[in-house]
C-alpha cells in the first residue's frame, strides 16, 4: 500500500510537472504573439507618423501653390491689361494735341473695342439688362418706376452695367425696375 501511494503521489507530480510544463510552453507562444503584435503596433504607429508628416508637407506645398497661381493670374492679367493703358495715354495726348474730332473719337472707340476684346478673352461677360425680367442674382435694383402691366417686373433702365466672370457675378448691374 505505501508503494500504491508512493507510486500515485510520483503520478500526481507527473501530471503536474506536465501541466506546468505546457503552462509553461502557452505562457511562451502567449509571449511570442504579444511580442509581434507590438511590433505590429509600432509598425503601424510609424507609419501614421510618417502619413501624418507626408499629408501635412502635401497640405503646405498645395497652399503654396495655389497661392503662387493666384500671384501669377494676377501679374497674367495686368500684363496683358499694359497695351490698354499704351493705347489710353496716346489718346490722352492726341485730345490735347489733335483738332480732328472724328479721328479722336475714332481712336476712342477702337480701344473701347479692344478693352472689351480684352474682357472676353478672360471670359468676363456683361450681364444682359434690355427688356429682362428683374433677377436679384443678376441685378440690383436702385430704384422702381411706375410702368404700363407689360413693363411690370421688366427692367426698364441700366444704369450701371453688372458683369460675369464665368458664371459667377463680379458685379451686379444696377437697373430701374418697372412696377
Amino acid at each position: 500500500m505505501a508503494k500504491n501511494k508512493h507510486t500515485e503521489q510520483e503520478e500526481k507530480q507527473e501530471v503536474e510537472q506536465k501541466a506546468c510544463s505546457e503552462l509553461e510552453t502557452k505562457v511562451a507562444e502567449l509571449e511570442e504573439q504579444l511580442g509581434a503584435e507590438k511590433a505590429k503596433v509600432e509598425e503601424l504607429e510609424d507609419l501614421k507618423l510618417r502619413q501624418m508628416a507626408e499629408f501635412d508637407n502635401y497640405r503646405r506645398r498645395t497652399n503654396k501653390e495655389k497661392l503662387e497661381l493666384m500671384e501669377t493670374a494676377g501679374e497674367r492679367i495686368f500684363t496683358e491689361m499694359l497695351p490698354l493703358v499704351d493705347d489710353l495715354e496716346r489718346a490722352m495726348t492726341a485730345v490735347n494735341t489733335s483738332e480732328d474730332l472724328a479721328a479722336l473719337k475714332e481712336g476712342m472707340n477702337l480701344i473701347y473695342q479692344k478693352f472689351l476684346a480684352f474682357l472676353e478673352q478672360n471670359n468676363v461677360k456683361a450681364i444682359e439688362t434690355q427688356d429682362c425680367d428683374f433677377s436679384t442674382d443678376e441685378h440690383e435694383a436702385i430704384t422702381t418706376f411706375a410702368a404700363g402691366e407689360d413693363k411690370k417686373g421688366k427692367i426698364i433702365d441700366c444704369t450701371q452695367k453688372g458683369y460675369k466672370l464665368g458664371d459667377k457675378v463680379i458685379r451686379f448691374a444696377k437697373v430701374v425696375v418697372g412696377e
